[in-house]
């Protein structure tokens, strides 16, 4: 079963539950959402997806937020804190340095956590009281776990996660922590915690909310919903072009459904689909090599470092989801440095836009991309940032200037700032 943009709408299975089923995209199998807790195929362990028997258009959007998107999703309310309605900036420094016909930065930090985690956590939250699970875990690079531990606070339900110990930025251990998870801290890197994770879902232990989970990346869908409108009301025009940043690759994953569901539902042609673009750091960057390579599926890169710890992955879950997604969309997958990461974040501060390092990468990359001219002069850009600045205040401090330490007194104080 491939993911394709010209793809026909199937018809709901008899496993359907209200025109809602699993759907793995692998292979031919299908089984209904709610009757037990899936995370893979059970006939070939392939990913599964969230599929619909229809597929609304704008005019059967209402409200605000993700639960504006109700009637694309697969249940109708969530676990909510008003998430998702996040801004879409202009960007107009960098719009000028880049030289493009217009830049919009599609800002997630602002979700109630600070990150787009919040999207997913919503819904999936909702979906495990529904399956009737009563611990909730997830590992982390720590947008996640801050997620995860806050809407499961909120839903009064135990939450584990593994971190890997000395990688997460402390700004995103501490809001786990103050939202009361459960955190243990694991001798290995982030892929070494979503195996043990996993193994313990698999168990019957926890009920796994990473983007292996489908009903997670439905709520991620909405970012792409929100951007197409947003785009549309502040310039009249659609999006060519999203960069995002790739960790597990779920974004790329999610926003590429939101945008086959639109062409299904007539909402738009395939060609008018915004290409997707990855962006990952040269430290941690498997789906770039797949791409570049023209690989079928991407190689894990067990030895991952970089300053953007939010995408220090070295094994993308959802890349057989986000391949299909980049070529479908005619993208492509650079990687940036760390040097250049933090050159986009300060880039992005001068425009008043605060970001975490790894929310900076698609700038750096639609940088890289526009100086070799594979994303050309006339082109509408959008680029996603995925958390806040606050997420990892240490790198944000590196990256900034350094305080300058004066006397109490205000004559001293004169004196200084006029040299």
């Amino acid at each position: 079963m491939t993911l394709t943009l010209s793809k026909p709408t199937t018809s709901a299975p008899d496993s359907a539950d209200d025109g809602v089923w699993l759907a793995c995209i692998a292979c031919e199998w299908t089984g209904a959402p709610f009757d037990e807790i899936r995370y893979r195929c059970p006939d070939c362990d392939g990913l599964l997806e969230v599929r619909y028997a229809d597929h609304p258009t704008f005019d059967d959007f209402e409200g605000s937020g993700v639960w504006r998107y109700a009637d694309a999703l697969p249940v109708k309310s969530g676990v909510s804190i008003d998430e998702g309605n996040t801004p879409l900036y202009e960007a107009p420094t960098i719009e000028d340095e880049v030289d493009v016909s217009s830049l919009r930065i599609k800002h997630e930090g602002m979700n109630p956590t600070g990150s787009f985690k919040d999207r997913g956590m919503t819904l999936g939250v909702k979906v495990a009281e529904k399956l009737g699970t009563d611990r909730l875990a997830c590992a982390s690079t720590g947008n996640t776990s801050a997620a995860l531990a806050c809407y499961g606070a909120r839903a009064d339900t135990e939450v584990l996660v593994l971190l890997p110990a000395g990688k997460v930025a402390a700004g995103k251990v501490a809001q786990a922590s103050l939202h009361g998870a459960r955190i243990l801290e694991v001798g290995g890197n982030f892929d070494d915690c979503l195996d043990i994770v996993s193994d313990l879902a698999n168990r019957g232990e926890a009920y796994l909310l990473n983007s292996l989970n489908p009903f997670r990346l439905e709520g991620q869908k909405t970012i792409g919903l929100e951007i197409i409108e947003q785009f549309r009301d502040q310039t009249g025009d659609l999006p060519d072009r999203i960069v995002l940043p790739v960790g597990n690759a779920g974004n790329t994953s999610a926003l590429f459904k939101a945008f086959r569901e639109l062409v299904a539902a007539g909402e738009l042609t395939a060609e008018e689909v915004p290409t997707l673009t990855g962006v990952q750091a040269e430290g941690a960057a498997p789906m770039v090599e797949a791409v570049e390579s023209d690989a079928d599926e991407v190689r894990r890169w067990d030895e991952v470092e970089t300053i953007a710890t939010a995408i220090r992955i070295g094994n993308p879950v959802n890349a057989p989801k986000a391949l299909p997604a980049i070529r479908e969309t005619g993208g492509t997958a650079i990687a940036v440095t760390d040097h250049e990461i933090t050159d986009a974040q300060r880039a992005l501060a001068r425009d008043g836009i605060g970001v975490e390092p790894a929310s900076a990468a698609s700038v750096a990359g639609l940088r890289k991309l526009r100086e070799s001219g594979k994303i050309s002069a006339d082109e509408n850009v959008v680029c996603l940032t995925t958390g806040h600045l606050l997420k990892d205040p240490d790198a944000a401090a590196k990256a900034g200037v350094e305080p300058e330490p004066v006397p109490a007194d205000t004559d001293d104080v004169l004196r200084h700032i006029s040299r």
